[in-house]
C-alpha cells in the first residue's frame, strides 16, 4: 500500500513540476525571461509559490530546466531520424534536416538561441549541448571519419544555429540549407 502512495506522489511531483515548465516556458516564449514573473507562473501552472521553489531555486533555475526540455526536444527529434543504411554524409545531412524542423516549433529559436546565451552562464549551456543535440552532432561527424569531431562539431553547430535564427527571421529556407548542405559536403571528405 505504500508504495502505491509513493508512486503517486512521484507522480503528483512530476506532474507539477511538468506544469511549471509548461507555463514558465510559455510566458518566456511570449513575454521574455526579464518580463516574466515567478507569480505569473505559478498562476498559469495553477500551483502555489512554494512549489516552485519545491521544485526549483528561483527563476533562473526554472529557465534552465525549460532550456534543457527543449534541447532535449530537439536532440530526440534528431535521434529519431532513420539514418540505417545511409553513409555518413547523408546521415549528417538527415541529421541536419531534423534539427531545422525541430527549430521551427514556436517560440525555440527564441529560447535556445536568443535568451539562453543572454541568461545562462556559457559552462551551463554548453553542459546542456554536450548531453543534447551537441552530442548528436559530434557523434555524426566521429560515425563519418572526421578529424577533430569535438572542435568541428561546435563550429559546425553555430552555423546550425545561424541558419535556425535566419530561418527564424524570415530567410529562404532552401538558400540557407543548401549553404549546410554544402559545409557538411565540405567536411565529410
Amino acid at each position: 500500500m505504500q508504495d502505491v502512495q509513493r508512486r503517486s506522489q512521484k507522480q503528483r511531483s512530476d506532474s507539477m513540476r511538468a506544469a511549471l515548465i509548461r507555463a514558465a516556458r510559455d510566458l518566456f516564449v511570449r513575454d521574455g525571461f526579464a518580463a516574466t514573473a515567478t507569480p505569473d507562473i505559478v498562476a498559469q501552472a495553477g500551483v502555489t509559490r512554494g512549489a516552485l521553489y519545491h521544485h526549483f531555486d528561483g527563476k533562473d533555475d526554472l529557465f534552465a530546466a525549460v532550456i534543457l526540455a527543449e534541447a532535449e526536444a530537439v536532440a530526440a527529434e534528431i535521434e529519431a531520424v532513420d539514418t540505417i543504411g545511409l553513409s555518413p554524409e547523408a546521415a549528417l545531412l538527415k541529421g541536419g534536416e531534423a534539427f531545422l524542423t525541430a527549430m521551427r516549433a514556436p517560440g525555440r529559436t527564441r529560447l535556445l538561441l536568443v535568451e539562453a546565451p543572454a541568461i545562462l552562464p556559457p559552462e551551463r549551456l554548453a553542459e546542456i549541448d554536450a548531453a543534447t543535440g551537441g552530442r548528436t552532432l559530434e557523434d555524426g561527424l566521429r560515425a563519418a571519419g572526421v578529424d577533430q569531431a569535438g572542435p568541428l562539431s561546435a563550429l559546425l553547430s553555430a552555423a546550425f544555429d545561424r541558419t535556425a535564427l535566419a530561418i527564424d527571421q524570415g530567410a529562404p529556407r532552401e538558400v540557407w540549407k543548401s549553404a549546410l548542405h554544402r559545409l557538411i559536403k565540405g567536411l565529410v571528405r
